[in-house]
């Protein structure tokens, strides 16, 4: 079946029917979501004004003395570098798309242990760990300042919080005590503010302005109380469930498709798949071939926007028409708002509802992320790379002293 967000329950399906209850039910929405993810996420646009607020409260230096012979110099950047993982690493990729026809200087996320090969002193880096203890970050951390990049960080304490402190670095202290996927608020709407103090962003304010105004009517429209027949996110987790989300999106919205992939996958507990026009219509739309016994374990979710260039409009109705009719569901969610930030994060808005929502009709806990726990805990007894570093730095600190 093929809908449009806000008409897709079919209440002759009892099941399905029976699972939306769940949904309306404020006491096993609470028994079920220990966490109260569902409440940070509602909360979104209070998070993103305090993140501003805290943003705005830093000052950039001209120049900062790390040791006799090494001095990193805040001018005008020729790149900039947001290194992070998971969580922490949205927001620069949500950064890169909005700005990508905006500004003339090229932004690259680095999911790594290392910097490309080009950062230097001309370099831009925010570095950004919400623990603060992310190994990856922290090395990359440590890379930048080698490398005499102008560094910034981002996190709610942790090792980097006391690394930058003591070296002098601009740190944005974030509040402590979400999930990092929770957090976005305070891992995007930094990067804007410090960027227009740098003379990089024209003034900001009403582009995050209107951002807080779609989130708070799409929190309103979604909340808990808010009947399934009334709540879109409720709707679309409901047709969901049972199906493996595939989520496709297009220029600006192809790192929000990366986060509705990432929110299924640590909030519902559920594999997920994402991919963006028109590259998709080069290699993953073959794999529409499969057989339906096959193909009908997948819904696929179209970000789309009432603005989109006719050139992506008429390859995803031809996508549609030719390939996805095998699979479980089609649903195509519009972007809400006028600006082209506002409009992003109203579908990232809806996504993290919707993947709270179907974790909450599967009987599952959004919050825990075992498997994560388990591989940092393993790594740490294996590399153990977190106390390397502090060794690094405190040696470093100490000649230049």
């Amino acid at each position: 079946m093929h809908t449009h967000l806000g008409v897709v329950v079919r209440t002759s399906d009892g099941e399905k029917m029976r699972k939306a209850t769940i949904l309306d039910e404020m006491e096993e929405v609470k028994r079920i979501d220990k966490s109260d993810i569902l409440g940070h996420c509602l909360k979104t646009p209070e998070y993103c004004e305090d993140a501003i607020q805290l943003a705005k409260q830093i000052a950039i230096p001209t120049e900062i003395k790390i040791s006799d012979k090494t001095s990193i110099r805040y001018g005008e950047p020729r790149y900039i570098i947001i290194a992070g993982m998971g969580g922490s690493a949205i927001g620069g990729e949500v950064l890169r798309d909005w700005l990508r026809d905006e500004i003339p200087l090229p932004i690259e996320v680095c999911r790594d242990y290392f910097l490309p090969a080009y950062a230097d002193e001309n370099t831009l880096v925010f570095a950004i760990s919400y623990s603060g203890n992310t190994e990856e970050t922290l090395n990359a951390f440590v890379d930048a300042v080698h490398r005499k990049c102008m560094t910034i960080t981002i996190s709610s304490g942790g090792h980097l919080l006391s690394f930058t402190q003591k070296l002098q670095i601009p740190h944005v202290t974030i509040p402590t005590g979400f999930p990092p996927r929770v957090a976005i608020p305070y891992l995007f709407f930094p990067l804007p503010i410090l960027m227009e103090r740098m003379g990089i962003l024209k003034k900001v304010d009403e582009d995050l302005e209107e951002v807080i105004q779609v989130l708070k009517r799409l929190s309103k429209e979604n909340l808990p109380e808010t009947s399934t027949e009334n709540s879109p996110t409720k709707k679309l987790a409901l047709e969901l469930a049972g199906s493996m989300p595939v989520v496709y999106g297009f220029r600006q919205y192809g790192a929000i498709a990366r986060r509705w992939k990432t929110q299924f996958n640590e909030n519902s507990k559920v594999p997920s798949t994402c991919d963006v026009f028109p590259e998709l219509n080069h290699n993953e739309v073959v794999g529409w071939e499969a057989p339906e016994a096959l193909t009908k374990k997948f819904s696929v979710i179209l970000l789309r926007d009432l603005d989109e260039p006719p050139e992506i409009r008429h390859r995803i109705e031809a996508t549609k028409s030719l390939a996805l009719h095998k699979a479980w569901e089609v649903l195509e969610i519009y972007a809400r708002g006028d600006g082209k930030l506002a409009r992003m994060f109203s579908l990232l808005h809806m996504g993290d509802l919707t993947s709270i929502y179907l974790a909450i009709l599967q009987g599952t806990d959004p919050s825990p992320v075992e498997i994560i726990d388990k591989i940092k805990l393993e790594m740490g007894k294996r590399f153990n790379l977190v106390e390397k570093l502090k060794v690094e730095a405190q040696k470093w600190l100490e000649g230049s002293s």
